[in-house]
């Protein structure tokens, strides 16, 4: 069984500490951060599965940091967190990348309610395989925490590069065009441009295969896409 990691940024200790506690019992694992700084400081090390956000925080506000790690193409579901509960307050959280929005005081049955839902349309999106690992040159890579082995060494993957990589591999044998990829990996709602693709597939080249001049896994198909070969 997955056991989720969810990280919690809220400086009100008793409210972090109780939703924490909450999460741990509903079997997920959580980890609390006092300020937006701290999580920054943190998640370049670390791979979460969900963010609950505080909108008011000491330092960095809770939207800063949320564009700030939207603009970073950290795509993890967001649960905005907030005492002020108007219509307007509302929209801009989503308009800056927040999945949900949740009024203080709240329910806790409430909040895991909308945690879940969340949580499964996040890995529904993501497409990751049954098993969560798949072997590439004998590497192992794992697609739900995002670390690997590769030809540089010990690595962890970016959300979008385990996502592209788990499409791939959800769809090996067949050919992907890059129109079909950016709609599946990036969403509507962005605009990335087929080169992104080509400079993900030259990364993974360069990490995964024997010789990144002749790829083994991942195939480039002319005037069409790419094709993952197994």
């Amino acid at each position: 069984m997955i056991k989720h990691k969810i990280a919690i940024v809220e400086d009100d200790r008793l409210i972090g500490s109780l939703i924490k506690i909450n999460l741990e019992k509903s079997g997920c694992q959580a980890v609390l951060f006092p300020s937006g700084e701290a999580l920054l400081r943190k998640s370049a090390k670390e791979f979460f599965d969900l963010l609950i956000l505080d909108i008011l925080l000491p330092g960095i506000s809770g939207l800063n940091l949320l564009k700030k790690l939207r603009s970073e193409s950290i795509d993890i579901p967001v649960l905005m967190l907030t005492v002020r509960n108007n219509i307007q307050n509302k929209i801009t959280a989503l308009n800056s990348g927040a999945d949900d929005y949740l009024v203080k005081p709240f329910h806790m049955e409430e909040l895991l309610a909308r945690v879940q839902a969340l949580m499964r349309r996040s890995f529904g999106k993501r497409s990751i395989p049954a098993s969560h690992v798949i072997f590439l040159n004998n590497y192992k890579i794992d697609l739900h925490t995002r670390g690997c082995d590769s030809n540089k060494g010990r690595i962890v993957l970016s959300e979008k590069e385990a996502k592209l990589l788990s499409y791939f591999v959800s769809h090996a044998g067949k050919i992907l065009n890059r129109a079909d990829i950016l709609e599946e990996v990036w969403g509507m709602n962005v605009s990335p441009t087929p080169r992104t693709i080509d400079n993900f597939v030259l990364k993974f080249r360069k990490l995964f295969e024997k010789n990144p001049e002749k790829p083994g896994y991942f195939i480039s198909v002319r005037n069409e896409g790419y094709r993952f070969e197994k």
